[in-house]
This record gives C-alpha cells, structure tokens and sequence, in this order.
C-alpha cells in the first residue's frame, strides 16, 4: 500500500478546502490587513478636513461635472511639474472621498490651483471663462452667483464624513451663495503640499537690459503673449482688472530686470509664475511690449 493513500493529497474535496483556506488567509494578511495600518493612509503634514463651504463647493464641482473636464493630479513628469508644479502625493487625498483625479484634460489639471489666483480672478472666470482665455470652451456659471448653498445637504455629509463643523459655519453656510462655495474649493486644492516652483529665476543671473529692447517682432510677440496670458487679469488693453494697469505700471519706468522676475517667478497669491510656461526669450518680449507702452 502507497504511503500516501491515506494522506491529504490522496483526498481530493479534503485537499482543496485546505488549500482554498491557506490561500484565503494568505490574501487576508498580505492584502486586507494592511489596508487598516496608518502607513496605507498617509497624511501630508499640513492636511486639514474640508470645511463646511469648501465641501459644499466640491459637491457642486462633482454636480456640474467639473471632474470630466479637469484632472487633481500631477503626474511625475517633466512636462506635468514644469506646468502644474509640484507632483501630487498620496497623502494629500486623504480626505477626498470620492478622489476627484479624473482622467481627461479638456482642461488644465487643477491640482495646484489652491492659493495660485485672488479670489476676485476665480469669480470673473466662472463668470466669464473667455474673458481670461478667448479659445476656452469652458461653459458660463453665471447662475451660481444667485444660487444658494444646500446647507441640509452639506452638513449631512459634513457628518457622515466626520469632518468638524461650529455653529458659526453653519451660519455662514446659511449665506454663502454657490459661486462662494466654488471658489472656497478651488482655493484649497493642492494647499496642503507646499508650493515648489520647477524654475526659478536668480535676480542676478538676469540680464540688466532687455536684450529683445526696440524690436517690432518682439514687441508683437510679447503682446500676442499678453493677450493669451495676462489680458483677464490686468485688461485688453493693459488698462488694469483684477490686477493693477500695466500701462501706469510701464510709465513708472521699472528696471527691465525686475519686471522680468516678477513676470516669471510671479508673485505669491495674486499672480502665478511664468518660468515654466514661458522660455526666457518669451519672458523678455512681454517685457518688449510692456515697455512699449510707456
């Protein structure tokens, strides 16, 4: 008689619950377990649960169907982080329930859009994409400056979520319009990863003069330039919006090198940088043109 007609591999139903149970424990520690260990839900260091108006804005954003447009993540490429800034970390999204990545870019990635415009740049943009953008196809939101906030709504998921809420949000919830809530989202995507511009420009590795200074073509580019980028902000015609007027900014006879730095390493929450988007030579034919209108 064989030494192994009684044993477990002669026994063949026997045999395959063992093995259906060893490989059900094995999948259990190796794939659920650590799915409830902290290392598998990282937080970045400055995270912070959505407030009462920011989660309200970012149910408007799913409502409206933002996410089939916009892309929240910058994926770990040189062309991605020379446009968008610093690559997205896992542990930024730890309150995002549902993530919101998306996978189509009809429109730029939005992930570092938190704190990189005023708030007055993102109400006129809602209001009017193509007065920042002429080609945009992004659609009007007039209708959410006189539309109210779902407070039921919100403060439910608000509890559901387990995010904290005073008395005092609510209130102000009570008020805000959706328009309000849009932008209180946007302003806090990406915040919690600090902001690290791909190129930054020394003040002095930067010529004192501009080099491109008194030629047409390039006074043309630059203004070609200033239409595509900057017109929303500070005018069509430089006379000033949202931003100051760049034709009184022209006759105050600024240093061509520091109208330079400020054009492409920007400036902290009111105007984002230039660097990544623009080569230097781009750079210096706006400066071509914004001396041009002295």
């Amino acid at each position: 008689m064989s030494n192994h007609e009684n044993s477990l591999y002669s026994k063949a139903v026997l045999f395959a619950v063992v093995a259906a149970v060893t490989v059900l424990i094995g999948t259990i520690v190796t794939v659920f377990v650590p799915m409830f260990t902290a290392g598998m839900h990282p937080k970045t260091d400055n995270l912070q649960p959505f407030t009462a108006l920011q989660l309200a804005g970012r149910d408007i954003y799913q409502a409206e169907g933002c996410v089939n447009c916009h892309t929240q993540t910058v994926r770990p490429l040189k062309a991605d982080v020379l446009r968008y800034g610093e690559y997205s970390k896992a542990g930024e999204f730890a309150y995002d329930r549902p993530f919101l990545w998306g996978s189509k870019r009809t429109g730029p990635d939005l992930a570092r859009i938190g704190g990189k415009y005023p708030d007055e740049w993102h109400v006129q943009h809602f209001m009017n994409p193509q007065a920042f953008f002429p080609k945009s196809n992004m659609p009007k939101y007039t209708w959410l400056a006189n539309k109210p906030v779902n407070v039921k709504g919100t403060l439910a998921g608000m509890k559901a979520l387990g995010f904290p809420y005073t008395p005092e949000d609510e209130a102000a919830l009570a008020k805000a319009t959706q328009l309000d809530a849009m932008v209180a989202y946007m302003q806090v995507i990406g915040t919690s990863v600090a902001k690290k511009e791909a190129i930054v420009y020394d003040p002095a590795n930067v010529e004192a003069a501009n080099p491109f200074a008194g030629k047409a073509e390039a006074v043309a580019a630059g203004q070609a330039i200033y239409k595509a980028e900057c017109a929303g902000c500070h005018g069509q015609n430089a006379e000033g919006n949202i931003g100051g007027s760049i034709s009184d900014y022209a006759k105050t006879g600024a240093a061509d090198a520091d109208t330079f730095i400020t054009l492409a390493n920007g400036l902290e929450g009111a105007m984002p940088a230039f660097a990544g988007q623009l080569s230097k030579e781009k750079i210096w034919s706006v400066v071509a043109y914004i001396n041009s209108l002295k």
